[in-house]
């Protein structure tokens, strides 16, 4: 665990930090080929549930997932979300910190915010469970259009004073998202700790996505996505395929059958 956080903070200025969300074992050992970091997402109520808002995720369906992402991953850092109010004090997250990684075997977890957990991140990492930090838009806290940060200059400045606790703190990174590109450039300038953007500009030390975004299994407009493949027209192709030859007899031909 020490070790693979180590490599992550030694990656800044150096080369670019790849991070990439999966929710199951399958997307996890594809993804732990290319990537450095996986992130467990509690994005994963939107993707796989269709929740509104992702404070609908519960701390089961985190670990859950998380279990099975384990199974897929070799190399990779794994960090886990702590989802809505399984943070909102101290003692609580540290239980529920130590819980996700007890039955998960994650590396880290990560948590939303700055001036207002800065007491939740200082008791976690006082009591050695290592943490990323994520600034910018908060999915947890947002009701209804996600905003851009960081545009107005009191925005700034509280982004970047933010920035500069979390790392006193001893978080190992900080994920910036939907940060204005100047804004993300700045922080990252001034801290030693890697940050990794989403819609925060090319500036950060790395980058992330939802995997299932980039690969074309959602229906996105999100001006931050872009799509590096069109996964479900190719699922479409080989459901299309199976039902033809199951319909004209041609599987299962002897070759598949005993």
């Amino acid at each position: 665990m020490k070790n693979k956080i180590k490599k992550i903070i030694k990656m800044k200025n150096k080369t670019k930090i790849i991070c990439l969300t999966a929710y199951s074992k399958n997307f996890a050992e594809e993804i732990d080929k290319f990537a450095d970091i996986i992130l467990v997402g509690d994005s994963l109520g939107s993707v796989l549930y269709n929740f509104d808002t992702t404070r609908k995720v519960t701390l089961e369906n985190m670990i859950m997932h998380s279990r099975s992402v384990k199974m897929g991953v070799k190399k990779s850092l794994m960090i886990v979300d702590m989802p809505y109010q399984t943070y909102s004090n101290k003692n609580k997250a540290l239980k529920n910190a130590k819980r996700i990684i007890r039955e998960t075997k994650c590396d880290a977890v990560k948590l939303e915010g700055g001036f207002k957990v800065a007491k939740v991140i200082n008791h976690l990492i006082v009591n050695k469970i290592p943490v990323q930090g994520h600034l910018g838009i908060l999915p947890q806290s947002v009701k209804g259009k996600f905003k851009v940060k960081g545009k107005k200059i009191s925005e700034k400045n509280k982004l970047m004073k933010e920035a500069k606790l979390l790392e006193r703190l001893g978080v190992f990174s900080i994920i910036l998202e939907g940060i204005e590109t100047n804004t993300a450039k700045i922080i990252s300038k001034s801290i030693n700790i890697p940050t990794i953007g989403i819609g925060s500009s090319k500036f950060c030390d790395g980058q992330v996505l939802v995997t299932d975004d980039l690969l074309g299994l959602n229906d996105t407009n999100i001006r931050f996505v872009k799509k590096f493949a069109n996964l479900k027209k190719e699922i479409s192709k080989g459901i299309y395929k199976f039902k033809k030859e199951v319909k004209s007899l041609k599987y299962p031909s002897k070759k598949f059958s005993y």
